[in-house]
């Protein structure tokens, strides 16, 4: 060894330390990002997991042959888990970007490279373990239960320090695809160093040039990736959005992306991929969620959710709104709604009435502070069941402090997703309400917009009017139910603004539609078991 016993085992568990971090930080970015282009967080980070675990078992037995060249194997090892978990971000975005628009057996892309990484990292994670081991024995003899002990108690600190920085530094400073990138030229330059350093003399000389030259390989391409970074990103972003990106910002929530709205093109917000508004259908959305639940008294109005203010601007067409609370999760897209050019045009200035409060926070929080018999009116203007959020702000115990903030007399209105596409989802989401003790009324919007949408392939579950890679099919329909502690009324106010795509007619005819579809004997999704 070059270096006293003792020192060297220190390096070595330093060694273990630092790929733990950057193993575990190689998961997180599969887990969220799959989250964000994919949908359904739950799903994904039981998909990651499950595969990575079982990956690691196969690739600690595969290992067992690698132990008479533990320094060669450990150094190969390390440097193919640095390339591919380093460009693990950046190619599963490209395939989305590139190939989400194709359909066909294209269109699951994204999820079947998800599985190919976490299998490929679980193997190479898998395998650094038994080598170590047999490294740390090399150093100096001791028994394996003391070993084991050190090793894994370094492996598990790593694993600490990875898990926080990736949330902490690495997302919110440098985003996902730079992050993944520079965890893997970190991961490759800790390996050789280590290898080459302290086991030099377990190789042939022809394995250290080549150990050597695959390491620098490695490094070139990460950092070549790096520097690339924010061009593929932009070249990704037009890809999916079209080449009329004018704001793309990561607030911390979510992606926010703002296309046109200036020199007379029309504008569009994204919301994690998802087409929130514009085009020809967001004002039916809007109106949809909003008109029929104004019919009645409506001086006091709370919207969870729509952060944009769209909701907002059909709220204060009302002239009998004296006040109007928003409680908004994202105070970047609240920031751009009150500022932004185009945003700000599009929902009327809302932000500058002085009826409207905003808080950014926890709706479910904010609820349970909230005094009974606040509001004659709540608009849920969320994202749909089966978003990250779905379980929690679509539960029983959501409802029921819905239904206390709610005056005598008044109404809440949900949006609950598409009919057509996942009518269970829909309905159970009326069980659910129904379970809080409200009376309810089904009905849906139609849309026609057949523009260019980005984010999740699944067309039929968006808060607003779409969500599909490339030229897309929008959402058919959205789904909402109007509650109330007494079966509710579902008509316009004769009194009030008269909606710009909405009238009595459809409303009563899509009312009558959206009952045909109707799934009896749901049971109320809850927090401990969601539905």
């Amino acid at each position: 060894m070059p270096v006293r016993p003792g020192t060297g085992r220190l390096l070595v568990l330093a060694g273990v330390f630092v790929c733990a971090a950057c193993g575990l930080v190689y998961e997180l970015e599969l887990v969220a990002l799959a989250s964000y282009l994919i949908g359904d967080s739950v799903t994904q980070t039981s998909v990651v997991l499950s595969v990575m675990v079982f990956a690691m078992g196969i690739g600690s037995l595969a290992a067992k042959r690698l132990r008479r060249f533990a320094a060669a194997g450990f150094g190969a090892v390390e440097a193919a888990l640095a390339l591919v978990g380093g460009s693990s971000a950046m190619a599963l975005y490209a395939v989305f970007a590139w190939t989400g628009g194709w359909g066909g057996m294209w269109s699951d892309g994204p999820r079947v490279l998800l599985v190919v990484f976490s299998l490929v990292i679980g193997l190479l994670i898998g395998a650094e373990v038994p080598l170590l081991m047999e490294l740390i024995q090399r150093i100096r003899r001791q028994d394996a239960g003391g070993a084991v002990a050190d090793l894994f108690a370094a492996d598990y600190v790593g694993a600490l320090v990875g898990g926080l920085a990736f949330p902490f530094v690495l997302l919110p400073f440098l985003g996902q695809l730079t992050g993944a990138l520079l965890t893997g030229t970190v991961n490759a330059a800790v390996g050789a160093a280590l290898v080459l350093g302290l086991f030099r003399r377990d190789m042939t000389r022809r394995a250290r040039r080549l150990l050597l030259a695959a390491n620098a390989v490695v490094l070139a391409l990460l950092a070549s990736a790096t520097v690339l970074a924010d061009d593929f990103e932009r070249a990704a972003r037009h890809a999916i959005y079209g080449r009329d990106v004018r704001v793309a910002v990561r607030t911390g929530v979510q992606e926010v992306v703002l296309t046109g709205g200036t020199d007379g093109r029309s504008l569009r917000l994204f919301l994690d991929g998802r087409l929130r508004a514009g085009g020809g259908d967001g004002r039916r959305y809007h109106e949809a969620l909003v008109h029929p639940a104004m019919t009645g008294p409506h001086a006091r109005v709370l919207i969870l959710g729509g952060g944009d203010g769209l909701a907002a601007r059909e709220v204060l067409r009302h002239p009998g709104v004296r006040r109007l609370d928003v409680v908004a999760p994202d105070p970047g897209l609240v920031r751009l709604a009150r500022h932004d050019p185009g945003l700000s045009a599009l929902n009327e200035h809302a932000y500058g009435d002085p009826r409207l409060d905003v808080t950014t926070g926890d709706a479910f929080r904010r609820l349970r502070s909230t005094p009974a018999g606040t509001y004659d009116v709540v608009i849920a203007d969320l994202p749909g069941p089966d978003d990250t959020a779905g379980p929690k702000l679509y539960s029983q115990e959501f409802y029921g402090l819905l239904r206390r903030v709610l005056a005598p007399g008044g109404r809440l209105a949900v949006h609950a997703g598409p009919v057509t596409a996942r009518p269970r989802d829909f309905w159970t989401v009326d069980a659910t309400l129904r379970a809080a003790g409200l009376r309810t009324v089904a009905y849906r919007a139609t849309g026609r917009d057949t523009g260019r949408d980005a984010g999740h392939h699944d067309t039929g579950s968006t808060a607003g009017p779409g969500r599909a890679a490339g030229v897309s099919r929008a959402a058919r329909d959205w789904g909402f139910l109007l509650a109330a502690r007494t079966p509710p009324a579902l008509r316009l106010d004769p009194a009030g603004p008269r909606p710009r795509a909405l009238t009595q007619r459809s409303l009563t005819q899509s009312a009558r539609s959206t009952a045909r579809t109707h799934v009896p004997g749901l049971p109320p999704s809850t927090l401990v078991h969601p539905r």
